[in-house]
């Protein structure tokens, strides 16, 4: 055995030692690039393993002879010392190949599409633990974080094709829901609340955890809870408690509350957030409990719920509502969903049945993390158990159960010490006080008194002959009647059954009166019925199947009576493994995240199980580490943190424990070999030395893969055993890390299946035959997707929608068509199998994916791309749930009533042809993205930099009404910098360089009629100097046309001058008689003309914009004539014409383009208009300007008048037929990745100074870091251009009963004081009414603009409404809106006559007759980066106040009158108009006093 001497390198110091692995090539003729070697030490043969890959074989890195050389950083990992002598040997690949890997990322949006280009690059790579992985085509960093190979963790492998990769976030969006049910002011066996242990023990636990990891998860944090009234009737409820009661099915009334405390906040140390949570827990019981408490009024009792009638299902909806709709606010510095509930029972719930398939499906379909964590002690039956509500009523109904696979349940307890004893109780024990006899009904009371102690006690029934004969499992014919008679021993004592029987009492007992024999459990719910512990099972995962038999599932088991037993099995919550169901892909569609275990079985890593086993150390050592009382041990069961890694000697302990029990075995203790324990041993172990390999593996466990059609009913995976020995301990990787839906999942429907169940529909595609149509018709050339491409994309758009590539296990038989599987998904086959056909040399590929019950097969034969499809024929039925509750958000004063849906998506109704033909026809006009679709979008808005947020951040000013102060107009440099800008973002180059501005010259707006020529209208105070000759980028054609040019001009009458500054290079003054002809001349010029755009593609040669002709002319006319009317006269003329080359658009003031018509068309550099005005559209982004025309033409100044006080009030916003255009965008600008990346971008028509500028940037085909690339550095351009590009929420005011919103966020609502006259006079009363709503408005919009909000121009969506302005504060923090109550807007539609009740219910009702408030709604903008939102924290305030918070504090006080500061602001107002009249009436006087 050859050996080698070991150096280290540090990555980059030098060229040649780039790599993880340098050696010389002399030493290893055989060795080429991509061989993977195995380096290990020779005296430690079973310890530590290296695997490398060679990645590069240079000459020039010669080591020295028999020297090798690896990274330093990987050296120090796998304890390898320099200079010490290695054995190393080129290994097969196949030999070390990973069976799972885990991959983690951290501040990035990773999409699946990316994910599967990842995985793909990764194959057939080696990697070790830690390995940072830089994916540059995608802009992805990621990092190894675990491996594991033939049921160990190893430290080392290569990845395969089959090797399962799992992806998990460090970044996520984190939905912590804490259920204050009433247990929460219990005690545990701890002396502890469980509130305490909950927050104290399990939450600081956790936020170690990610400190730990360096998780930066972005998190919300809702308590809620669910209020049960002792009233019979609707009318014991005073009126303002009606609007969010709902019934249950026993005809309780009860409420739902939400206490949301913290709100997409991500922060370094959560310990601040615990103190917040300690001090809500004091008074949320009382706050909810007498929230609707008044005076001299009588409400119900009210109290509050256990854990197990709680609003559980409603939690995890609410959580989905928010995750559904991830394609909306896209961030890109996150990924994942987790929703996490902790609640302080044991894992059984009391649910709806509907309400359960509709969690069920959404939560599947959605692909969310869902965790439940119960601080209660677990039961000794299988949990998580639902309960369906039993709604039947006669005496044989059972109870019917079912075991959801789709929650991943931890259970939490804490590491104390009891002093007198080491045994921890799995139930919480009753207390000792007797039952309080009220609570019993008489008849239960006295049903079987006579002989209740004799059956009680009685020891001669054989129950578990019962038992045993009920729980069988169905026979064959499963679904006929089938006759049981109970084998009672031959005793006299009367059973249960048989005296109920001859009492024929029978038929008058409700399910209410049956005596319940409880043993107060863990769970007082869980009696099930008379028949002791019986349970109807509900096949969850066959929903249709379950829905059909709900008719006859409730005749259950309890009389002698022959027994009608439905068409599935009972299910006992003690042994539930009996039933085995039909696996289906929702059961399979998480399980690539688990780890195969030694056997072969996936395992979960943290469920623990006491294994028998004789007393030998190792067996000792195991056992001990099941007993979470252990010293070593405690809490730490359940900990699988990163490094504590734990190996008891796997072969012995083999070796005590009978095959019998290895099953159970593998699956627990295998698991927590690796996981538990703080020793840190090292985990690096050979693999080989296992003494399981893989072949015992499989003699002794059945193998439960995709092949087999069962799996359990209980638990993630479907493939462990639930026994009573199993703990579940805590799932801290779930919680720290969670886990991304895995990109592959293995179940396909058998052809029999597909055949009875399933629709199927194919269509080809032809990219080729696509691309050459739309090529020839397509004004603007872009390069086609090949048929390859094209392929890849459908692929991927599918993954993007949560399907799954569907590995497929065994190979199938040539006669399928299915030679050689070539990768997860995908089969390469020949034609050979066709036996008419001769063999063809066309490779085939093909990919299967699925979602739910909806399959697709596409399949690539040449150039022809089949999409088959396979949905269910029998597709569930839609449902809905309509949801009321009251929730209290942070900065709120109430819990106000909101309103939700939960309804189930039709995934079959995805239109895919559509999107496949999107992609054929990469993105033509032809198909455009619909809403449908669920395309990616982010919403920003364009603001201008404002400096009086630095008065009150950095200068501390009290007020913070101080944004109209301003006496600088500065229309011309914001109108200037936003041109800029828009060249920028459409990569525009001027032949002439417009002078860059100077910042900080604020130029006064002059407006009297009669001022000198001489200077400019917009003239600096400082003048600046003239224009240096340096600062024309000369593009001339020529200095002789220059002369030639100048000539003319001075012929023509036009004065040179030097003084201008308009941002042109050399400035004249026309002559007042000059002609159309001669002004298009000098227009014309390569100098001092308008200056043309560089040559770009789709753009006709000589194209300006509009708004630089227009200031051009504003320059140079003298004579008052309007620039606007010589452009208008020259288009008519045909010099001029829209740069498409479309003669009947007319002249458009802004960045809209033009070009000269009258030009050389033979000269080399022509370029022709395209002639199609859509697709120029489509091409450029085009911008009216409004509200700043005075720029090129003299205006007299507007009055200075508030709007509202006006004689005739001034329009609200700007008028356009459309408010939004849609242009092709180019994502990939800087041209880094491997895949065609386009996308659109949706923009305001207008731009308007003072208003919110709107860009909203659209995709299906393009990477998460691609498009963040292209924003942020439109992000950077706009801070260059004095702007700032502010990321908004599609619906940023989030109010209850709209589709879109979110249900944890609302407004807030800010009443305005409105009575502040004296004598209490109403406001405008010396106006005309029809004007007063309109008037209000606008008093409520210059209080806005006084506080830096800028108006929104939004679509009018329902004309029915009421008009509602929104509005933007000027930092991009928060929104304001303002709803109309103008009385022709009063019409209300019935549909949605809640709309008007925001969240911010209006004095606690929803009456719509009580007069509304008038008043504002104010909310945050979550879509802020963190960061940069605590960034705004005032200099020198207490306690590090947010400027954010100031602001609503200081606008709450304004709107309410404190300090008299509202009636202040009217009064001067009223000021001013009285001024303005009297100076009106002077200059009429003057007049008339001339014309005399």
């Amino acid at each position: 055995m050859k050996l080698y001497k070991l150096n280290t390198h540090t990555r980059g110091c030098n060229k040649s030692y780039d790599a993880d692995l340098v050696l010389n090539p002399q030493d290893h003729p055989t060795a080429k690039v991509g061989d993977v070697v195995e380096i290990y030490s020779p005296e430690d043969e079973n310890g530590t393993h290296l695997l490398l890959q060679i990645t590069e074989l240079n000459e020039q890195s010669k080591t020295g002879r028999n020297v090798i050389s690896i990274e330093s950083g990987i050296a120090t990992a796998f304890k390898m010392r320099s200079y010490s002598n290695v054995v190393m040997q080129i290994v097969n690949p196949a030999d070390v190949a990973l069976d799972s890997i885990e991959i983690t990322f951290k501040d990035q949006y990773m999409g699946r599409s990316e994910m599967w280009r990842l995985k793909t690059y990764l194959t057939n790579t080696c990697v070790y633990v830690n390995k940072k992985i830089d994916y540059n085509d995608m802009q992805i960093r990621c990092q190894v974080y675990e491996m594991w190979s033939q049921g160990e963790r190893v430290a080392s492998g290569v990845i395969t094709d089959d090797t399962k990769i799992v992806f998990r976030s460090s970044t996520s969006m984190v939905y912590l829901f804490l259920q204050m049910s009433s247990e929460m002011w219990d005690f545990d066996i701890h002396g502890d609340l469980y509130f305490e242990k909950a927050v104290n023990g399990f939450l600081t636990e956790l936020f170690q955890k990610w400190k730990k990891l360096g998780c930066n998860h972005e998190v919300t944090i809702v308590l809620f809870s669910r209020t049960f009234y002792a009233a019979k009737s609707l009318d014991e409820f005073p009126a303002h408690m009606r609007d969010c009661l709902q019934l249950d099915y026993k005809g309780r009334y009860y409420e739902d509350f939400y206490r949301v405390a913290i709100q997409n906040e991500r922060n370094d140390d959560w310990c601040t957030v615990l103190a917040q949570l300690r001090k809500l827990f004091t008074s949320y019981q009382e706050t909810v409990l007498r929230y609707h408490e008044r005076q001299q009024m009588h409400i119900p009792h009210a109290t509050n719920s256990t854990a197990t009638q709680g609003n559980f299902l409603e939690v995890l909806n609410i959580s989905l509502n928010t995750f559904e709709k991830h394609y909306l606010d896209r961030t890109f510095d996150r990924t994942g969903q987790l929703s996490v509930v902790i609640t302080p029972g044991v894992g059984v719930f009391s649910v709806d049945r509907e309400l359960t398939n509709i969690t069920k499906q959404r939560i599947i379909d959605n692909g969310v993390g869902s965790d439940l964590v119960c601080v209660g002690e677990q039961p000794l039956h299988a949990v998580p158990l639902l309960k369906f509500h039993n709604k039947d009523t006669t005496l044989t109904s059972a109870d019917d159960y079912s075991l959801p696979h789709w929650i991943n349940l931890s259970f939490y307890s804490t590491n104390k010490k009891i002093a007198y004893s080491s045994f921890i109780p799995r139930i919480k024990l009753p207390i000792l006080s007797a039952v309080d006899e009220t609570d019993v009904e008489e008849s239960e009371r006295n049903f079987l008194s006579c002989n209740q102690s004799e059956y009680i006690h009685n020891s001669l029934f054989d129950y578990d002959a019962y038992d045993e004969q009920i729980f069988q499992p169905l026979p064959a014919q499963s679904t006929c009647s089938l006759q049981r008679v109970v084998r009672a021993k031959k005793t006299s004592v009367p059973s249960f059954e048989t005296y109920a029987y001859r009492n024929n009492d029978w038929e008058n007992l409700t399910p209410t009166k049956i005596p319940s024999l409880r043993r107060k459990m863990s769970d007082p719910d869980i009696h099930h019925g008379t028949s002791g512990m019986l349970a109807a099972l509900t096949d969850a995962t066959n929903l249709s199947e379950s829905l059909a038999s709900e008719k006859n599932a409730r005749r259950t088991i309890v009389s002698i009576a022959p027994i009608v037993r439905p068409g599935r099995a009972l299910i006992n919550p003690f042994d539930p493994s009996h039933v085995t169901i039909k696996l289906t892909s929702n059961r399979r569609r998480w399980t690539h995240i688990f780890p195969k275990g030694p056997t072969g079985v996936l395992i979960q890593q943290h469920h623990y199980q006491a294994v028998p086993a004789k007393s030998t150390p190792a067996a000792n050592y195991s056992r001990q580490l099941q007993h979470s009382t252990s010293s070593n041990n405690n809490c730490n069961a359940n900990n699988n943190n990163e490094n504590d890694y734990n190996i008891a000697a796997a072969g012995e302990q083999y070796d005590q424990v009978s095959t019998h029990s290895l099953m159970s075995l593998s699956k627990s203790i295998a698991s927590q070999q690796f996981v538990m324990g703080e020793e840190k041993v090292d985990f690096f172990k050979r693999r080989h030395n296992s003494l399981l390999t893989a072949t015992a593996a499989a003699a002794n466990v059945p193998n439960l893969t995709a092949t087999q059609a069962k799996s359990y009913l209980w638990g993630a995976t479907g493939e462990q055993e639930w026994t009573p020995a199993i703990t579940t301990g805590v799932d801290w990787k779930s919680l720290s890390i969670p886990a991304c839906l895995p990109i592959t999942t293995d179940y396909f429907p058998d052809k029999r299946s597909l055949h009875n169940d399933y629709v199927i529909s194919d269509y080809t595609l032809l990219p080729d035959d696509v691309n050459l149509d739309y090529a020839r018709s397509r004004a603007v050339y872009r390069k086609p997707l090949s048929t390859e491409e094209v392929c890849k994309e459908i692929v991927s758009q599918r993954l993007a929608q949560g399907f799954q590539l569907i590995v497929v296990e065994e190979k199938p038989s040539a006669t399928n068509g299915c030679c050689s599987s070539s990768g997860p998904g995908c089969a390469l086959t020949s034609n050979q199998c066709s036996t008419v056909l001769p063999p063809s040399a066309e490779t085939r590929k093909e990919y299967l994916l699925s979602i739910g019950r909806i399959f697709h097969k596409i399949s690539l034969t040449g150039s022809v791309i089949t999409v088959t499809g396979y949905r269910p024929r029998h597709p569930y039925p839609p449902i809905n749930v309509d949801y009321r509750y009251r929730f209290h958000a942070p900065q709120h004063e109430t819990y106000e009533i909101s309103g939700v849906n939960f309804t189930t998506e039709k995934l079959e109704n995805f239109n895919w042809n559509h999107m496949d033909l999107y992609i054929c026809t990469r993105g033509d006009v032809d198909y455009p993205l619909m809403d449908s679709l669920k395309y990616w979008r982010f919403r920003m808005y364009l603001l201008p930099r404002e400096n009086m947020v630095n008065k009150i951040v950095s200068f501390g000013s009290q007020r913070c009404d101080i944004f109209t102060d301003a006496v600088v107009d500065n229309t011309r440099e914001q109108i200037d910098d936003f041109v800029r800008l828009i060249e920028n973002v459409s990569k525009l180059k001027r032949q002439i360089g417009r002078k860059a501005r100077q910042h900080d010259t604020p130029t006064p707006r002059i407006t009297e009629k009669n001022h000198n020529l001489l200077n400019a209208p917009q003239q600096s105070i400082n003048v600046r100097s003239k224009l240096e000759a340096s600062r024309i980028s000369r593009i001339f054609p020529g200095t002789d046309a220059a002369a030639a040019a100048a000539a003319s001009n001075a012929a023509a009458g036009v004065i040179p001058r030097d003084d201008q500054d308009d941002g042109f290079p050399v400035d004249i003054k026309f002559s007042a008689n000059i002609t159309l002809a001669e002004i298009f001349e000098a227009m014309k010029h390569p100098i001092t003309g308008v200056g043309y755009f560089a040559q770009t593609q789709s753009l006709p040669s000589c194209t300006f914009v509009s708004y630089d002709a227009l200031l051009w002319l504003k320059a140079r006319l003298s004579n008052g004539r309007h620039p606007l009317d010589i452009l208008e006269a020259m288009r008519k003329e045909h010099m001029i014409c829209h740069a498409s080359g479309d003669w009947s658009k007319p002249i458009i003031a802004g960045f809209v383009f033009y070009y000269v018509v009258q030009q050389d068309k033979n000269a080399k550099d022509y370029a022709p208009p395209l002639n199609d005005y859509s697709a120029f559209v489509n091409e450029w982004l085009e911008i009216e300007f409004q509200g700043c025309s005075f720029l090129w033409h003299d205006e007299p100044s507007p009055s200075e008048v508030p709007n509202f006080l006006r004689d005739t009030t001034a329009p609200q916003s700007w008028k356009t037929k459309r408010v939004y255009r849609q242009s092709h965008l180019e994502i990939d600008v800087n041209q880094k990745s491997d895949r065609m990346e386009w996308g659109h971008v949706k923009h305001h028509t207008v731009m308007q100074p003072g208003f919110a500028f709107e860009l909203v940037v659209e995709w299906v085909t393009s990477s998460g870091p691609i498009v963040s690339d292209l924003i942020s550095g439109w992000m950077r351009k706009a801070i260059h251009c004095s702007y700032q590009l502010v990321s908004v929420p599609a619906d940023p005011m989030a109010e209850p009963f709209t589709k879109k919103s979110d249900p944890l966020r609302g407004p807030i609502f800010i009443p305005l004081c409105v009575t502040f006259l004296p004598d209490g006079a109403a406001l405008f009363n010396e106006f005309p009414e029809e004007s007063r709503a309109d008037r209000m408005l606008f008093l409520q919009e210059a209080i806005l603009a006084r506080f830096g909000f800028l108006p929104c121009v939004l679509e009018e969506t329902n004309k029915d409404l009421p008009k509602e302005y929104q509005y933007v504060h000027c930092t991009g923090n928060m929104f304001a809106l303002i709803r109309c109550a103008s009385n022709k807007n009063q019409v209300e539609s019935p549909s949605r006559q809640e709309a008007n009740v925001t969240r911010c219910v209006y004095g606690h009702t929803n009456n719509t007759n009580v007069p509304k408030k008038v008043g504002f709604l104010w909310a945050w903008n979550h879509m802020i980066p963190n960061k940069k939102w605590k960034a705004l924290t005032i200099n020198n305030s207490e306690n590090g106040e947010l400027f954010q918070l100031k602001m609503l504090k200081d606008f709450r006080e304004f709107c309410s009158n404190s300090d008299q500061r509202l009636a202040n602001f009217w009064a001067n107002c009223q000021e001013l108009k009285r001024k303005s009249k009297k100076f009106e009436y002077n200059n009429n006087n003057n007049d008339d006093s001339k014309n005399i």
